[in-house]
């Protein structure tokens, strides 16, 4: 059994084991030779496709390039060239709109002042809004006259005030919704205002209508401020809203006064809807309000460095110019006006140092001589010929510096009022001229010339209507001659490192 079991293994294994005739590397030779057809086919693939992207990428690029070419030749076609810069078109008086509030009771006397400085053939466009009629004639020389709407739902419990306050304030607001074309601003003002036009468009051009903006000043009495604000424009010396702001209190202006029935004016109502609508107050001290009695010489014989805009409250005050009317007066102001607009009332300051005076000058207004040198930094400041809001002598009442008419007896200043001025077109030169105003003056010891030996004083003076497209400056004055009756000054830009001192 043991044999035939051996036997038995030995044929399985027998068959199992290679035929030594077979050779040992046939298997192996087989699977090289299919590696490498597989090699060859992927290279053959890889090449296929690589080649294949190649050429679709460059017919994509030569497609776009014609395209690109085509469309440039387009573009050339359909080229145009830009249009010209054109300047934005500067603010003029047909832009501007005027909201007068007046009553009818004062009417006949104050539309006097209106007269004035309306201009009705030169564009100019408003409206003078009244609580009642009255009569007027059409070739009068006044703007259109309208009623107010009634204000009489609306609750007023300021029992220091009158309810006419509202009426005042709603004024801007009824007017735009008139419906006036090319409207960029519009000014408010009062029947007893009178506005100096040149100046006003010279100011409102600093700012871009298409904003908002709330433009005036304050009062001169540093306690009305405190009582109404230091941030409102005083309508009585006249405030410009622009018109897209206009817009935005038009829609909101009665929900704003609803909630304001304590307050006193109108002024203090439209500043409460200003500060709702989130604009502050614009200031430009040339709106003068003159909440003061008296006379107004020491404010307008040192105006600040602004362009005159306005003036207020004409029934209060003196006459600007001696032993006239107040409308008299101020139509002689408007003979420098017509030729030198933004000059008007504006100070130089110089000194005759032959007679060691001191010469201020307002241009088309007044001129001081002063005994001795002051320095500009005490003459530039306005002396106190009035008394503020109350009717006291209270020089800590005003918002800005005074000084006393004269720290000495000498140095009481002689006045020269302007008395005619003319325009030579020759040399475009104005000669204006000034008389003394004859008042006693105290007795003065001091050794020097006295400049009561004067009769007249003579300006030359160039109109210069860019004056404020420039850096504030005060023009500088020369005097030309000083004769014993009569001095002659010369007024214009100061030159090359000039400036108000004494020339020895």
């Amino acid at each position: 059994m043991k044999l035939f079991q051996k036997d038995s293994e030995k044929i399985i294994w027998d068959q199992v084991r290679p035929n030594p005739t077979t050779p040992v590397f046939s298997n192996r030779a087989s699977n090289g030779y299919r590696k490498l057809m597989m090699y060859l086919m992927v290279f053959v693939c890889v090449t296929y496709l690589v080649y294949t992207l190649k050429l679709l990428n460059t017919s994509s690029l030569a497609c776009g390039e014609h395209e690109l070419i085509f469309s440039t030749r387009n573009s050339l076609e359909n080229f145009t060239l830009p249009p010209e810069i054109v300047e934005p078109e500067k603010t003029e008086l047909k832009h501007v709109v005027f909201g007068i509030a007046a009553s009818a009771k004062l009417w006949e006397r104050r539309k006097n002042y209106i007269k004035l400085w309306w201009k009705k053939d030169a564009e100019m466009r408003g409206i003078v809004w009244l609580d009642n009629p009255v009569e007027t004639q059409p070739d009068d020389g006044l703007p259109p006259v309208k009623i107010s709407g009634n204000t009489s739902h609306f609750a007023y419990k300021n029992k220091q005030g009158h309810r006419s306050a509202i009426r005042i304030s709603r004024i801007i607001s009824e007017t735009l919704r008139l419906g006036m074309d090319n409207v960029r601003w519009f000014v408010m003002g009062d029947d007893d205002t009178v506005f100096i036009t040149e100046n006003l468009i010279r100011v409102l051009n600093k700012y871009d209508h298409n904003q908002f903006y709330y433009i005036g000043s304050l009062s001169e009495s540093h306690l009305q401020n405190i009582f109404f604000s230091y941030s409102m424009a005083y309508g009585g010396g006249g405030f410009a809203i622009s018109y897209p702001l206009a817009k935005a209190l038009e829609t909101m202006q009665d929900r704003c006064i609803q909630r304001y029935p304590g307050l006193y004016g109108s002024d203090d109502r439209m500043q409460a809807c200003m500060a709702e609508l989130g604009v502050p107050l614009t200031k430009e001290v040339g709106f003068h309000q003159y909440d003061v009695y008296g006379n107004l010489f020491g404010l307008l014989a040192a105006h600040p460095v602004t362009p005159l805009v306005s003036l207020h409250h004409l029934d209060v005050v003196e006459p600007i110019f001696p032993n006239v009317t107040r409308v008299k007066a101020l139509q002689r102001l408007m003979l420098p006006m017509k030729l030198d607009s933004a000059g008007l009332i504006q100070q130089s300051i110089c000194y005759d140092s032959s007679k060691s005076w001191t010469v201020s000058i307002s241009w088309g207004f007044a001129i001081q001589i002063f005994r001795g040198i002051l320095s500009p930094r005490e003459v530039e400041m306005p002396s106190r010929t009035f008394l503020n809001w109350y009717r006291r002598a209270d020089y800590t009442a005003y918002a800005f510096n005074t000084r006393p008419v004269a720290r000495n007896p000498c140095q009481k200043p002689f006045v020269f009022y302007m008395t005619s001025v003319l325009l030579n077109s020759t040399t475009n030169m104005t000669i204006s001229q000034y008389a003394r105003h004859r008042v006693p003056h105290p007795t003065c010891k001091w050794h020097m010339h006295d400049p009561s030996n004067l009769d007249k004083v003579f300006v030359y003076k160039r109109p210069d209507p860019q004056l404020w497209d420039r850096s504030p400056r005060r023009n500088c004055c020369r005097v030309l001659e000083s004769k014993r009756k009569r001095l002659v000054v010369d007024v214009g830009l100061c030159g090359e490192g000039e400036i108000s001192e004494v020339v020895k």
